[in-house]
C-alpha cells in the first residue's frame, strides 16, 4: 500500500484500537485456486512481544481453509467510513482555484501467518467471546446457552477456525493532513452537515493534534 508520510499511522495502540472498532476484515489469501477474499469478523488478541493475534472462523464448506497452508502468508484489511471530498469545501479553493477532488479514508493492513485451527475447544471459546462482545449492547444479550447444546454442537462442527499471527501492521489515515487547517475544517464541517459524521469527526480529531491548529 502506498502511504505518503503525512498519512501514515504507525502507533500500535491506535492500530489495535482501530481493528477493535472495525472488526469485520477482508482476509486476502493466495492458494492453489489463486487469489481469494473473504469478509470475516475478527477477534484481536494482544500478546506481549508481538503485534497481536487475529482469530476468526469460516464455514467448513468454504474451501479457503483447505486452500491455505498453515504458516502461509495472508493479508487482512480493516476499514472505517470513507467520504468523497469536494474542492468547493476548501476556503483556499475560492482564492486561487488550485484544489481538486479527493477521497478520505482510514484503513489498516495486517500482514501475518495463518494457522488452521480445526478443533472444537478453540472454536467454542472463539464463538463464545465474539458473541459476548458483540451482544453486550443488546437489552437482553443472546448467549450460546440460549440454544440447545446439540444445536450449538452441530454448528461448531460446521465451521473451522483460523489464527493469524500479525507480522506487520500498517495504517493509512488519509484525513487531509496535507491541507491547510482551514481547508480541513471546511471539509470536515461539510461532511458532518451531510450526515457523514464518522469521517468528519476523524478529520477534526487528527486536526486537533497538529501544531499549526
Amino acid at each position: 500500500m502506498y502511504i505518503p508520510a503525512y498519512f501514515e499511522e504507525s502507533n500500535p495502540d491506535r492500530l489495535h484500537a482501530f481493528i477493535a472498532e472495525h472488526p469485520l476484515g477482508i482476509l486476502t489469501t493466495y492458494g492453489a485456486n489463486g487469489l481469494d477474499a473473504n469478509h470475516l469478523p475478527f477477534e484481536l488478541e494482544s500478546r506481549d512481544g508481538s503485534l497481536g493475534i487475529l482469530h476468526t472462523h469460516v464455514a467448513r464448506a468454504n474451501a479457503l481453509w483447505k486452500d491455505v497452508a498453515s504458516g502461509g502468508e495472508v493479508l487482512v484489511v480493516f476499514r472505517a467510513a470513507d467520504a468523497y471530498i469536494s474542492p468547493n469545501w476548501y476556503p483556499s479553493k475560492h482564492e486561487h482555484h488550485r484544489q481538486v477532488p479527493t477521497w478520505n479514508y482510514m484503513v489498516v493492513h495486517a500482514h501475518g501467518r495463518v494457522t488452521v485451527r480445526d478443533d472444537e475447544r478453540y472454536l467454542r471459546g472463539l464463538v463464545g467471546r465474539l458473541t459476548k462482545h458483540h451482544e453486550a449492547a443488546q437489552p437482553r444479550p443472546w448467549r450460546m446457552g440460549d440454544s440447545a447444546q446439540t444445536f450449538i454442537n452441530e454448528l461448531l462442527a460446521s465451521i473451522v477456525g483460523l489464527e493469524i499471527e500479525i507480522t506487520r501492521l500498517v495504517g493509512k489515515f488519509k484525513l487531509g493532513q496535507n491541507k491547510e487547517a482551514r481547508d480541513v475544517l471546511g471539509a470536515a464541517h461539510a461532511l458532518k452537515a451531510g450526515g457523514q459524521d464518522a469521517t468528519g469527526d476523524a478529520m477534526l480529531e487528527r486536526l486537533a493534534e497538529r501544531s499549526d491548529y
